[in-house]
């Protein structure tokens, strides 16, 4: 049964005098409409020793050690939940909701939101490292949907305690392949922009991320999917069971056990033929000859099952799982088996834990902000703040408050700057070669005496891990006398260079995990001949294209539609894969890098037919940026790698 409060029904006046006869040992009358279950979690709140405007106990709140380690024991859980939490914000953006992942005792561990409600969720520890388990927030969508085990919503006023009345929240369980309970998915909001469709988003996306630590859990075993229907395979309500070789179930998603009738009991002591009316071999058999099309077959109750079987990874060796020695961490999320990447990622990660600042280069798009983010989240300040700038964003009379902060003037309000938010994180600067000479010199004042001191203020210790990022070769601008020589040999302790994704080896597996990223409830693929001309096209824009690109195709996907062909396209790219424009030399055949970038936006601006902010969008840069590099190239000045 799921708590819910329709605000036109139910006014805090009647849930607060139910909440005092509870207290009070008295029975609530019907006629205050009060489930069985919200009674039943307002007296667990009390026997918790709670009370409704009282204070909250000191273990309500983790400290950085303790939330650092909770992050580490659930890495697997934040990697896969992340991209599922970014599409469920996306879907309630405009409602003043955040998006947060608790693990199984109701401790937060990430958040997704909104400004404007971060501020007020932060009053009452809506934030990493609070617990929201009944015992100490009483009753709360995350704390009461781990006692139920089942997707429930809490509305203002049926929370226990006052200070939580705002609040409206709706929560779904997470299980692993095994059946264990892992943690909560929420999506909490202002009473007052109360979103009616949350609870069933929130119930969708966590079966999403259950697909998905199934998927990542059994990559390499056979696996079966299931649905009632033929068309329901490959969506998130499917179900889904790990086999061994001989057809026994040893993992299966929480709709898979539903859907055979089975509990985690049953895991690795039911065959497969147990709960189908088939021979193992013969299921097998039929379903590897006709991989694509989904097998009808029977329960042993008679019901009927449209499945399909994945035969999984081959591996050698005893276990199923990748060597001990790999690691898991979200860098490794980002290697789809390009070489130059792989020891790009290798480098980076030796990088982890130390002092030295990562200065990456790359043509616009490649992925520097998304590799950046990764190497935060890999090393051991993942549990502080990422925080990032982009020089080229900012204007230069703001850049420098943006950056240093400045002290309240008369009247206003003191800003930190976003070095000063980066304190005890990892600082990201995009387009550092775009900082201007006097910044530089502040900056590398802050680097060298670990201090920062706002503008009108005094100094204060500061500690970050710094990663820059510039899409011109930025060696280049120290020897024309445009950026500082001694802050370039401060940021530079490692200079990793980005390919570009026409180099890179691993087109189809970053392609079908992009597919997997914006549309994770959804199996879909690409027509054949599209999927050649993807391989074959240059992709100027790298990977943002490709993102922006498939992001649109699958917003013109039909709901009954699983595979993107031409018709899906913008018609400016339709033009360019059918037509396609002679590549541009290589930085070989052209003997400079000047050259390379001349012929790059050359050929952007043809394929525009002359719009510059067209030219620009296919870039992945700026007007302003655009005509920069192109005056640069007309005097000789290097830019774009």
């Amino acid at each position: 049964m799921v708590v819910m409060c329709e605000l036109e029904r139910r006014n805090r006046a009647v849930l607060r005098r139910a909440r005092e006869l509870m207290l009070e040992g008295k029975e609530i009358p019907l006629t205050y409409q009060v489930s069985p279950l919200l009674a039943s979690s307002w007296r667990r709140s009390a026997e918790a020793g709670l009370m409704p405007e009282g204070r909250l106990p000191d273990a309500a709140r983790l400290s950085e050690p303790q939330l650092a380690q909770s992050l580490e024991r659930k890495v697997k859980l934040v990697l896969q939940a992340r991209p599922v939490m970014e599409f469920l914000h996306a879907q309630v953006h405009d409602t003043g909701s955040m998006v947060l992942l608790a693990n199984e005792h109701g401790v937060i561990l990430q958040v997704f939101g909104d400004a404007q409600f971060l501020d007020r969720a932060e009053r009452v520890a809506l934030m990493p490292g609070s617990s929201w388990n009944e015992s100490h927030r009483g009753t709360n969508a995350i704390g009461t949907c781990l006692h139920e085990r089942r997707p429930l919503m809490v509305h203002g006023g049926e929370h226990f305690l006052e200070r939580n009345g705002f609040l409206s929240c709706a929560a779904a369980p997470i299980k692993g392949p095994d059946g264990m309970l892992l943690g909560v998915l929420d999506i909490s909001g202002d009473e007052r922009k109360h979103y009616s469709h949350s609870l069933g988003l929130v119930r969708a996306a966590a079966q999403t991320l259950e697909n998905r630590l199934f998927e990542s859990c059994h990559a390499h075993h056979i696996r079966l999917h299931f649905h009632a229907l033929a068309e329901g395979i490959g969506t998130f309500s499917e179900g889904a069971v790990a086999l061994s070789e001989n057809g026994w179930i040893i993992g299966a998603t929480p709709a898979g056990l539903a859907q055979l009738g089975l509990s985690a009991a049953d895991l690795g002591v039911t065959p497969i033929t147990r709960v189908l009316q088939s021979r193992w071999e013969d299921l097998l058999d039929q379903c590897l000859r006709q991989p694509d099309e989904p097998q009808l077959v029977t329960r042993v109750n008679g019901h009927r099952l449209f499945v399909r079987i994945d035969p999984g990874k081959p591996v050698h060796g005893e276990a199923f799982a990748p060597p001990p020695h790999q690691p898991s961490d979200a860098l490794a999320t980002i290697d789809y088996g390009d070489e130059a990447m792989a020891t790009l990622i290798g480098r980076a990660r030796k990088l982890m834990g130390t002092p030295i600042a990562v200065l990456l280069q790359g043509e616009p798009g490649v992925g520097k902000a998304y590799f950046a983010r990764a190497l935060h989240v890999s090393g051991p300040r993942h549990a502080g703040p990422f925080v990032t700038v982009n020089c080229g964003a900012v204007q230069e009379n703001l850049l420098e408050s943006e950056l240093f902060g400045h002290l309240p003037p008369l009247g206003g309000e003191a800003w930190p700057g976003r070095l000063r938010e980066a304190d005890g994180g990892t600082l990201f600067i995009e387009e550092i070669a775009d900082l201007p000479l006097p910044l530089q010199t502040r900056l590398l004042d802050v680097i060298q005496k670990k201090q920062l001191t706002p503008r009108g203020g005094k100094p204060q210790d500061i500690d970050f891990v710094l990663i820059c990022a510039t899409t011109r070769h930025l060696k280049a601008e120290v020897e024309a006398g445009r950026f500082r020589a001694d802050l370039y040999y401060h940021i530079s302790g490692m200079t990793l260079r980005c390919p570009p994704l026409r180099e890179r080896k691993d087109f189809s597996p970053l392609l079908t995990r992009r597919l997997k990223d914006l549309a994770p409830e959804r199996n879909l693929s690409i027509e054949p001949e599209l999927a050649l001309a993807f391989a074959n096209y240059t992709w100027p824009g790298n990977i943002t294209q490709l993102t922006n690109v498939l992001r649109a195709a699958c917003a013109l996907l039909e709901p009954q539609e699983t595979r993107i062909g031409w018709q899906h396209l913008p018609d400016d790219l339709v033009e360019e894969l059918r037509w396609p424009v002679p590549a541009a030399a290589t930085t070989d055949e052209c003997g400079n890098l000047r050259e390379l970038s001349q012929s790059t936006m050359a050929r952007a601006i043809a394929l525009s037919h002359g719009n510059m902010s067209e030219a620009a969008r296919r870039l992945g840069i700026s007007r302003n940026t655009l005509y920069r590099h192109m005056r640069a190239c007309e005097s000789d000045k290097p830019h774009i790698e």
